[in-house]
């Protein structure tokens, strides 16, 4: 299987690392500068363990090639630029893979491709990509989930197979029987993850340690579930209860990287994990004050650092 990864940042440098390790025909297709970056084979500094990898590396100017898979690891705002990246390569009936937070690139996605396998999917990875190039993972968990989505069977050998060479890789990876849900159980953490730490400008135990942070983080986490079973995909308990008990741990360090991303003043993912949960609500007639003074916040952010030039 030929796997094409769009990106070889924290997602994509990581997880497309990791299974070129493991013996897995994987093509990263960068910008110049990355390919610059990675002539020297791609770096990862890991608690799962340090390594430099030789990898292919291809950018927008390589000639045609066939791949089964293309995985897209980009941020949401760079999403019609990826298309467009990967656009000579996608043929019909290959499979892409979107490891993106939120819902509404599905239907990007194949709107600009409607010859291809669309795949639904979740990445977990606590990953970022320093100035000088290297991928570091800050914490140990790694996980994929991947699913044909409702009411098709394209692809469904071809996923297995993709998730099988993950396992390889030594990435918790699974095919999701349900994966629109487990989309949309990631994106309500998500969502009040960012919320919370981009509005606080804090981690998940410095604002549980305040008089009512525990009160804002459990009600934007009601007003993204709401909002989902409204949508018709209603949380399941299991799932639920662990990404509350993630937000609700005392002590925790943890932070969106939608809040590193404004500390470092760089583009956020605003409009797309919480602008568009908030439109979805309000389709349905559901108010959602918190998740909107978060989004307000990030909108300073976004003005603040258009007007700078960034």
């Amino acid at each position: 299987m030929k796997i094409l990864m769009l990106g070889a940042g924290g997602v994509g440098g990581y997880f497309g690392g990791r299974l070129v390790q493991a013996g897995a025909d994987v093509t990263f297709l960068v910008r110049e500068g990355r390919a610059a970056q990675l002539r020297g084979g791609l770096r990862i500094e890991s608690p799962n363990g340090d390594a430099t990898i030789p990898v292919k590396v291809i950018t927008a100017d390589a000639p045609k090639a066939e791949f089964d898979v293309i995985i897209l690891s980009c941020k949401a705002y760079g999403l019609t630029g990826a298309l467009e990246a990967i656009a000579p390569f996608v043929r019909e009936g290959v499979a892409i893979l979107p490891l993106l937070n939120g819902f509404g690139h599905l239907k990007q996605i194949e709107a600009r491709f409607p010859d291809a396998i669309v795949w639904g999917g979740i990445a977990g990875v606590a990953a970022s990509l320093t100035e000088d190039g290297v991928v570091r993972q800050m914490l140990a968990f790694q996980t994929i989930g991947a699913g044909v989505r409702a009411g098709r069977s394209d692809g469904q050998a071809t996923l297995e197979s993709l998730v099988a060479a993950l396992k390889r890789a030594g990435i918790d990876a699974a095919v999701s029987d349900n994966v629109e849900r487990a989309m949309w159980e990631k994106w309500c953490f998500l969502a009040t993850l960012a919320a919370s730490t981009c509005l606080m400008r804090a981690p998940i135990g410095e604002i549980l340690a305040t008089d009512h942070g525990e009160t804002l983080i459990t009600g934007l986490f009601e007003e993204c579930n709401r909002t989902a079973s409204a949508e018709g995909w209603t949380p399941a308990p299991k799932p639920t209860q662990d990404y509350r008990d993630k937000l609700l741990e005392r002590g925790s360090n943890f932070t969106a990287s939608m809040m590193r991303d404004m500390e470092s003043g760089h583009a956020t993912e605003a409009d797309h994990i919480i602008g568009d949960m908030i439109a979805r609500a309000r389709r349905h007639g559901l108010e959602t004050p918190l998740l909107q003074v978060a989004y307000s916040r990030l909108q300073i952010h976004e003005t603040r650092r258009r007007a700078s030039g960034d």
